[in-house]
């Protein structure tokens, strides 16, 4: 495997986790700063240890000669080994605490004092600590006079004149320096403990989010569980306010988040016609998992994107348990679906134009029914999608898939479905059930529409299309926009797509598709 293959491998992976810590970014940083301030809190609950130093050199008496001398010195050394354990004894303790009158503990203060012995050198260094930065200073002087005095007693053992001083000896080089500050605890060392322990645990905090995280926010999380995504449509502010039509079919306009949400569904109006260019889908389901995901927001607006090429389109309000279609378009509510399967209206009377769209027709709910599965289900359902379908593409706007079967009813009889989902909102589990119910009825899923899609905050990371838009002006344009007056700007050319297949040029000329996407035979 080469360098490249390497980094393409690793590079995934990176990216998951840059794109786990901007999705979880502030429950990282509260983490982080929580650890931070108890370690501050901790350093303000521990007593201030403060150590004093001193130290004694251990020498031996005068030499004739250089010979003498380095014995001598090597002598010292040695002795200083020696010494150093004297000093971390019961008795030097017991008499510096008598000499000083302390109250602490001979144990404790065997603890506190250190005794060190400098590599390759004869100086014994006594480092005392205490809460009090004077008696840490007395206890180190304190502590090498006992010792220098239980090292003369020792050098002198078995001498009979006591007053022949020893040959070695310690000698105090001075005196300890009052320590101004003290060495614990150390504030910079806990903050940066804190720290690093916070930022440990905040990240381990969203991985373990991540983990157990269910809902669907990428496309790649569409696709692992078997499924295409057909179309993604970014988030819009005009619709959080509640569902409404924001699509005019326009392609010219100047607001940016109209632009990305009209580019969004001219994509996914390509994508449908290329899906099976010999045999497109002329009878499609609009459905979701559950309800609140957006589906009858991106039906209404996907066939005023259709019927702005010219094609005839028909949108068909069978969500007959909540129906809203006619609230979207602002259109009066009367009789309509129902109506016509059960005889009491004609279709002509009950189909409804849009005016902003002339190609598009709008069949309401009409009455709500008591079984309204039955109704969906039945054979003048089948005519009536069979019917329309003839000359118009035909989009069906159905209940979820998971609270009733209705939109597996009619995604059977249809040419297939579109799955809704809610970025950040669906689960993997509820799509995956409901693509189950949609197989178990042996219907097709032509793929599922990723819907509000984030265009700002951590989670556009994943979804870097639509965080920005391209916009080009020459330096002619800028140059006049200084000018009073100005050309005439150019008719806008339509919105078409451009292909040499049947299909799209149909759509261009707005002309009738003859063949249909699978033969259908009337049923009686």
């Amino acid at each position: 495997m080469d360098t490249q293959d390497v980094e393409t491998t690793a590079g995934p992976d990176l990216r998951h986790y840059f794109s786990v810590v901007r999705s979880y970014w502030r429950g990282i940083l509260a983490i982080l700063l929580a650890a931070v301030l108890l370690a501050f809190a901790w350093t303000l609950t521990q007593p201030k240890i403060y150590q004093a130093s001193s130290s004694g050199l251990v020498t031996t008496g005068g030499a004739e000669n250089v010979g003498l001398a380095s014995a001598g010195d090597n002598l010292a050394k040695s002795k200083a080994t020696s010494y150093s354990s004297i000093a971390s004894t019961r008795p030097v303790a017991a008499a510096v605490k008598e000499e000083l009158e302390l109250t602490t503990a001979e144990n404790q203060l065997l603890n506190d004092v250190t005794v060190q012995v400098p590599s390759d050198t004869a100086e014994i260094r006594v480092s005392a600590r205490s809460t009090d930065p004077s008696e840490a200073q007395e206890i180190a002087n304190a502590w090498v006079e006992v010792l220098a005095d239980e090292v003369e007693k020792i050098e002198s053992a078995g001498f009979e004149d006591e007053a022949v001083p020893s040959l070695v000896r310690i000698v105090p080089l001075g005196r300890a320096a009052l320590p101004e500050s003290p060495i614990s605890p150390n504030t910079k060392l806990a903050l940066a403990v804190g720290g690093v322990a916070g930022l440990a645990f905040g990240l381990g905090y969203a991985l373990i989010r991540q983990h157990l995280d269910r809902r669907i926010r990428s496309v790649e999380a569409v696709e692992r569980t078997g499924q295409a995504v057909v179309g993604t449509i970014p988030a819009d502010n005009r619709l959080s306010s509640g569902r409404q039509v924001v699509e005019s079919g326009n392609a010219k306009t100047s607001d940016r988040a109209a632009h990305a949400f009209a580019e969004a569904l001219r994509e996914l109006r390509t994508n449908l016609s290329y899906m099976d260019v010999d045999n497109p889908p002329r009878v499609i389901v609009v459905t979701s998992s559950v309800p609140g995901e957006g589906k009858s927001s991106i039906s209404a607006n996907l066939a005023v994107a259709i019927a702005a090429t010219g094609r005839r389109t028909v949108l068909i309000d069978a969500d007959l348990r909540r129906p809203v279609l006619t609230d979207l378009f602002h259109l009066p509510a009367g009789a309509g679906l129902t109506d016509v399967l059960s005889g009491a209206a004609d279709l002509d009377d009950v189909l409804m134009p849009y005016t902003d769209a002339p190609a598009l027709e709008l069949l309401a709910a009409g009455r709500i029914p008591p079984n309204p599965s039955e109704l969906l289900g039945s054979k003048a359902m089948k005519n009536l999608l069979a019917e329309l379908s003839r000359d118009a593409i035909v989009l069906v706007d159905a209940p979820p898939l998971l609270p009733v079967t209705d939109a597996a009813i009619l995604a059977k009889a249809a040419d297939g479905a579109l799955i809704t989902i809610k970025a950040g909102h669906t689960t993997v589990d509820e799509l995956e059930k409901s693509t189950s119910n949609l197989t178990r009825v042996g219907a097709h899923i032509l793929g599922t529409i990723l819907n509000q899609v984030p265009t700002t905050g951590a989670d556009s990371a994943q979804y870097g299309y639509y965080g920005k838009y391209y916009y080009y002006t020459s330096s002619e344009e800028k140059a006049a926009k200084g000018k009073k007056k100005s050309a005439p700007a150019p008719a806008p050319t339509p919105d078409v797509p451009v292909a040499d297949d049947e299909f799209a040029q149909a759509i261009g000329a707005g002309q009738p598709v003859r063949h249909a996407r699978r033969p259908r035979e009337d049923v009686r």
